[in-house]
């Protein structure tokens, strides 16, 4: 008579598989919940203690943790015959164990780190490592998803088959490592010294949320994974598709950068994004006044683009978007009903919604490089503040002193600045972009092509104010953006020719600020 042992913490489906395996001769081990559980649907499973004649102890902490239970998982049926008998152990022929939910724990704010502690579970994931290792022989069951699929092969050949076996064996040890990893990274956190934020040793654990159609390019595979150890709440990665097609790699590479800007920016903002860079930002008193100031930055990259918000949307707004021009994603903490009526116009338009959104503190950047990868915090404002590298810091090094019109659209270009690809330059009025050129070899250039575009769309860039994400190396960036209307710059300073560029600034009789920091995005 075959031995199944469920000790579960997400009792989906539980009642349902518990009454299958007995279907099936399967005779039932439990313990704790799981077993009280189980005698509540009146179905008939013997306990772990009485199985092994000894008692759990330490409140529930010792329970599974015996010869009788890890003998019977680990036992070779072709080695270890005398010696169970010897032992009187049964040999275990299933195990379905799912852990103790340590991450939803950790989660709720008033979880304390004692509490936390209590909810490690030890002897869940031995026996899940002993089934997966012994998997020739025990078939591992950690996700309630695979119940069916373990019956339909016990129906179709009499036993889970060799090859799926495997399949589950490893999604056990992966079970176990994401869990381990939730563990290692909630001790790391709460150290009594200052914890580190980059170890010796990096791990990262994530889920997967969606099998994309293609990647960059459609030769390309590609799927969207969720941290693990983050929560989802505000985030693109936790935002509800309202309606539309599957996002597709780019759509979420390029909301992104919308999305995290759109956050950026305090009270109501409205930012454009095509191939990564931002076409069109503002911030104004209305989502359609945003959405109005950001579009005329640069209409023609405007069409096919993502567009963001960091408010609700309202009917307004999404007319105006809709009459004007196309759009691959539109997304937001949220919509009004009048708003997501008229967004059924377009029924392949991507319309995300994000909830309230929640600005990270020091969330971690991660790019691949040839075998290996490059980890670093994000440049967010709080990194900045813990380096003490904030507004504070700014100091003006020309004759002329920026209005406080000026210095609002300033401080409003450096944040734009920040999610343009480098070498960025931006034009901005008040708060609102204007021109914007990005990802060029030379700033000079960039400081050009921002001009340029700004001709071609009509624009005018006099009495404008201009943000650098590094240094000018060189005057003829101030000399060329002077030349198209700039009247005040801002940038990270720290060039050896420092002393060239503010001669040019003060030459033109505008204002420059030195930040002391730079904002390079690769």
């Amino acid at each position: 008579m075959p031995f199944a042992l469920l000790s579960v913490s997400d009792k989906t489906g539980l009642e349902n598989f518990a009454r299958a395996l007995l279907d099936r001769g399967y005779t039932l081990l439990s313990s704790g919940g799981t077993c009280q559980t189980l005698r509540s649907f009146d179905i008939t499973v013997t306990d772990v203690s009485d199985y092994t004649s000894f008692p759990e102890i330490m409140g529930g902490r010792v329970k599974t943790l015996h010869p009788k239970i890890h003998g019977g998982i680990l036992a070779r049926r072709d080695q270890d015959a005398a010696v169970m008998a010897a032992q009187h152990i049964e040999a275990i022929d299933l195990v379905c164990v799912n852990l103790y939910p340590f991450q939803a724990v950790i989660q709720q704010s008033a979880t304390t780190f004692a509490k936390a502690i209590e909810n490690i579970d030890i002897g869940g994931p031995a026996m899940v490592r002993a089934a997966a290792k012994n998997h020739q022989w025990v078939s591992v069951v950690v996700d309630p998803n695979d119940y069916d699929e373990v019956l339909a092969g016990m129906d179709q050949s009499g036993a889970v088959s060799p090859e799926y076996r495997l399949q589950l064996a490893q999604k056990a040890f992966a079970h176990t490592a994401s869990y381990d990893q939730s563990v290692a990274g909630y001790l790391q956190d709460n150290q009594q010294t200052d914890s580190e934020l980059l170890p010796e040793r990096f791990t990262l654990q994530a889920t997967r949320l969606q099998t994309l159609r293609y990647g960059e390019n459609s030769h390309q595979q590609a799927s969207f994974y969720a941290l693990t150890n983050q929560s989802l709440t505000g985030t693109l990665a936790g935002a509800k598709l309202v309606q539309g097609k599957p996002l597709s790699y780019n759509n979420i590479a390029d909301a992104d950068t919308a999305f995290r800007l759109a956050k950026e920016l305090a009270q109501t903002g409205c930012v454009i994004v095509k191939h990564a860079n931002p076409c069109g930002a503002a911030r104004a008193s209305t989502p359609l006044e945003a959405y109005e100031q950001a579009y005329r930055c640069d209409p023609t990259a405007a069409f096919g683009g993502i567009i963001a918000f960091n408010t609700q949307v309202d009917a307004s707004t999404c007319h105006a978007i809709l009459d004007r021009q196309f759009v691959e994603v539109l997304i937001a903490p949220a919509y009004s009903t009048a708003a997501l009526e008229l967004l059924t116009a377009r029924p392949n338009l991507r319309v995300l919604a994000t909830g309230e959104p929640t600005q990270v503190g020091a969330s971690l950047s991660i790019a691949t490089v040839d075998g290996g990868l490059l980890v670093q915090q994000t440049d967010l404002p709080a990194v900045l503040d813990q380096a003490g590298l904030s507004q504070a810091s700014w100091h003006v090094v020309t004759i002329a002193q920026p209005s406080d019109r000026q210095y609002q659209g300033l401080k409003f270009a450096w944040t734009l600045a920040k999610y343009v690809k480098s070498n960025a330059i931006v034009f901005t009025r008040d708060e609102a972009s204007i021109a914007i050129g990005a990802g060029q070899m030379s700033r000079v250039f960039a400081a050009q092509i921002a001009a340029q575009k700004a001709d071609v769309e009509g624009l005018d860039l006099q009495d404008s104010c201009v943000a650098s994400d590094g240094f000018f190396p060189f005057r003829d960036g101030v000399d060329t953006v002077v030349a198209s209307g700039a009247r005040a710059i801002i940038q990270p300073g720290g060039s050896k020719r420092d002393a060239e560029v503010i001669q040019a600034a003060n030459e033109a009789g505008i204002t420059m600020v030195f930040t002391g920091v730079r904002h390079f995005r690769h």
